[in-house]
């Protein structure tokens, strides 16, 4: 059966996670959640590379519901994450999957917040847990959960939370989950790590491979504006103010920059918030939620927070800062263009190396950025790109 010929229905979900899809405007799988799901739903080890933005967490997430006994109160599916905020992107997105499947709860917990409030979510014995490994660790050691009855481990991100020195960690909880019956590894990128742990912990997985070209790649026009590096922030303000888009996440390279360019563009009259390492978790979240509810237009956020936000209908990633990692690149402007939407993503560039190393991202992630100006008249129209001059030597 082709692709785009297949429903959710057709992958033989319940009736109760249909209408929460339906509910949600979720008519037809992804690629990944096609060939994930049956696999899963089959108790089958499952190792899936995919870009980011293409539903990966639906693709474990619905087995997983499905699987879940609900009338038990032991945890039997536990989800790893690199950070907070896409553990909490993870647990937002299980339960909205949920409204009609009563009785299973599920429980984030991760570094940054009181471990007294993970407690009593741990108490009320959710059988689905979201965690960071660092975390989850700490509430093993004090005895608040048992990962004996676990059923099925899902590694979300799990090139970037192995990346992050959590080798061990994971390792450690996958070491003492002794009667899973089935594991995923999802990540956008299969590293040295990722084959490691599915040597050691993964039998006759099924391989999955979404490659950037196929469909479910974002559509993104991608741009470039050149400007002085003492005028970005002016620049900044007035390419939000043409665009005039709704939702937009501008990208800093650093935690200074971002708190800084965030107070410059509320002194201008912007609705802005921003998420870096320097702000306090309780704060991060509630922005990140003002952010997703609309009451904020602008998120201005560190590569750290890239992989863990989570809104469908983000017009606009602008790049104040082009970014040191080619990869990072293609996290953020994955945050828009998503649940096969049009989106745009900018970048600004201040300085040479800025440019050569946007040159450089191009060519490796073989993208297409129009350099583009702001006309005499104030519009924003496209440059003509110069081809190098080829010059004859003289003897």
């Amino acid at each position: 059966m082709a692709e785009d010929q297949v429903t959710f229905r057709d992958l033989g979900l319940s009736e109760e996670i249909l209408r929460a899809l339906e509910e949600k405007g979720y008519g037809y799988p992804t690629r990944v959640q096609a060939e994930a799901i049956p696999p899963l739903m089959a108790w089958k080890d499952v190792i899936a590379k995919a870009p980011t933005g293409t539903g990966k967490t639906f693709a474990f997430g619905i087995p997983m519901i499905e699987h879940t006994d609900a009338e038990s109160e032991e945890l039997q599916s536990l989800v790893l994450a690199p950070t907070r905020e896409l553990a909490i992107q993870i647990c937002d997105e299980l339960r909205s999957l949920l409204t009609y499947r009563k009785g299973i709860r599920v429980a984030v917990v991760y570094g940054g917040q009181r471990i007294e409030t993970q407690l009593k979510a741990l108490q009320k014995k959710p059988q689905i847990v979201v965690a960071t490994p660092g975390r989850l660790m700490d509430h093993y050691r004090h005895k608040n959960l048992r990962l004996d009855r676990i059923q099925t481990v899902v590694l979300d991100e799990a090139d970037r939370m192995l990346d992050m020195g959590f080798f061990k960690d994971v390792t450690g909880i996958l070491d003492k989950i002794k009667n899973k019956r089935n594991m995923g590894l999802f990540s956008a990128t299969i590293s040295q790590e990722v084959m490691t742990v599915s040597w050691m912990y993964q039998r006759d997985e099924v391989e999955i491979t979404v490659r950037p070209e196929a469909e479910d790649k974002p559509d993104i026009d991608q741009f470039s504006i050149t400007c002085s590096p003492l005028a970005k922030t002016e620049m900044t303000l007035r390419l939000l103010r043409t665009l005039g888009c709704e939702r937009t996440i501008v990208f800093c390279n650093t935690k200074h920059m971002c708190q800084r360019l965030s107070d410059d563009l509320k002194r201008a009259g912007v609705s802005v918030e921003c998420i870096h390492g320097d702000i306090r978790q309780q704060q991060r979240e509630k922005n990140m939620q003002a952010f997703r509810d609309g009451k904020v237009a602008v998120l201005i956020a560190t590569d750290v927070a890239s992989r863990g936000i989570d809104v469908d209908d983000v017009d606009v990633v602008l790049n104040f800062d082009v970014p040191e990692e080619n990869e990072y690149y293609i996290h953020r402007i994955g945050r828009t263009g998503r649940a096969k939407k049009k989106g745009a993503a900018w970048s600004i560039i201040g300085t040479f190396p800025e440019q050569a190393k946007l040159d450089e991202i191009a060519k490796y992630s073989h993208f297409t950025i129009q350099p583009m100006k702001f006309s005499d008249e104030g519009e924003l129209v496209a440059c003509e790109v110069r081809k190098p001059v080829v010059r004859r030597k003289y003897r």
